[in-house]
């Protein structure tokens, strides 16, 4: 047995890392601003529940729709411009909806808002492939997924302290001119680690420590050829079934807590905050957890299924949100969304375990569409069951929450039994 290389000193890797962390919370900073803003825009532009769900359910879709056009693009063009270009046409159309004042205006924003922004997961996914190995992606992953829950914390305040200000326009103003920035920095400083002059030796022999996993960097694969793949379907049904649970907290919690306990944005910021802190700290856990077990000798198989059952089973208790006191429901609702965190970024590196690094971006395209849809529907239903039933709604809400975590696991369990490396045989099929 070849002896591997251990973790080097030096850590340009982590430095990326650091990069897509920050789109991501720059991103998801801008997906919470519309949600914490509707009580004040209801003021302004008179839009029912249902409006509200289906202008949200309209991004989804149109993400859904970029989610797949960008996974296919950036397997094709690379990682440095497919991000510079989903990022580029992101930040004009955050800043698009500081422009708008109508229900109409609003859904045009959001689908623009919505097909640009389908290219941070499969980009973020595959920079992490290229960048770390193994035992280090799982966290690495969570690391910038944890960017979504950064977002989610500053956003509640920021959006608070500019109410108080007068003004709902200048958070969206913000996060298109910083998300161009950030098209500058990347475009200067990225680079494949074979090519990036800042990688050392030592560095980059960790980097491809797992090169098993790898074909030829020419090698695309088609979607149909990913799509007779058995394991595919296991992230995409998994995506498809548990990325509804994630858009409803982002997308509807300031409103449960407006609608059943009398609280608004103004009043509800430290809650809302405090939920996105606990997200952000137990995910990361989450995500160390699976590669510590890797590293300890675990099979991949074991850690990340493991990982993927104790998650699933932690969102249980999210059942009991209705019942709890103000801060109890905190804590159920951040227990829950951690969970979330941490099962999203292993379902992302089971990607990676399983598949060539040609056809990473196409195949998180395909299983981040499947998730859009499925929030798509979801969130509109969101808004249809709120009109029907009022506040009692959120009881069936909640209740689909807490289980649909351990029906996906059951599915991808199913479909993929095992997280092994998959080549292309002379049939063109992905086989173990």
């Amino acid at each position: 047995m070849i002896a591997q290389p251990t973790s080097p000193r030096t850590q340009l890797r982590w430095v990326i890392c650091l990069l897509v962390f920050l789109a991501t919370t720059i991103i998801y900073s801008d997906r919470q601003f519309l949600s914490l803003l509707k009580s004040t825009l209801t003021d302004e532009i008179h839009w029912t529940d249902s409006q509200f769900g289906l202008v949200s359910s309209c991004f989804l879709g149109a993400y859904a729709v970029g989610l797949l056009f960008f996974g296919w693009l950036i397997d094709r063009i690379g990682v440095k411009k497919g991000y510079s270009i989903s990022i580029f046409l992101w930040s004009l159309a955050a800043m698009a909806h500081a422009l708008v004042g109508s229900v109409n205006g609003f859904l045009v924003a959001r689908i623009f808002l919505g097909l640009s922004e389908g290219g941070n997961f499969p980009a973020a996914v595959k920079t992490i492939a290229q960048w770390f190995p193994r035992t280090e992606r799982a966290f690495a992953t969570t690391l910038f997924n944890s960017g979504a829950n950064v977002g989610a914390i500053g956003a509640p305040i920021l959006v608070a302290w500019l109410l108080q200000q007068g003004t709902w326009h200048l958070p969206f103003l913000l996060a298109g001119g910083t998300g161009l920035i950030w098209v500058l920095v990347w475009w200067s400083f990225y680079a494949v680690p074979q090519k990036h002059s800042g990688v050392s030796s030592a560095e980059l022999a960790w980097i491809e420590s797992d090169r098993e996993m790898e074909d030829s960097p020419s090698e695309k694969i088609p979607w149909l050829t990913l799509l007779r793949c058995r394991q595919a379907w296991s992230f995409i049904v998994a995506k498809f079934l548990t990325d509804p649970v994630w858009f409803f907290l982002l997308i509807w919690l300031p409103d449960y807590f407006k609608k059943t306990r009398g609280l608004d944005i103004k009043s509800s910021w430290p809650h809302l905050a405090t939920i996105y802190i606990i997200v952000t700290v137990l995910s990361l856990l989450g995500g160390w957890t699976t590669g510590h077990l890797v590293r300890r000798g675990w099979s991949v198989t074991r850690a990340r299924k493991t990982g993927l059952l104790c998650f699933a089973l932690f969102v249980l208790p999210i059942l009991m949100v209705g019942n709890a006191s103000d801060w109890g429901a905190v804590l159920l609702i951040g227990l829950a969304g951690s969970c979330h965190q941490a099962w999203s970024a292993n379902i992302f590196t089971t990607v990676s375990d399983m598949f060539p690094k040609g056809a990473i971006g196409s195949v998180i395209g395909l299983g981040s569409t499947a998730g859009s849809i499925g929030s798509m529907i979801f969130i509109y239903l969101c808004g249809t069951v709120l009109q029907h039933y009022g506040k009692t709604g959120y009881h069936l809400l909640f209740a689909y929450c807490s289980c649909a975590y351990l029906v996906a696991f059951a599915l991808q369990h199913l479909l993929a039994p095992r997280f092994e490396p998959l080549h292309l045989n002379a049939e063109n099929r992905l086989k173990p």
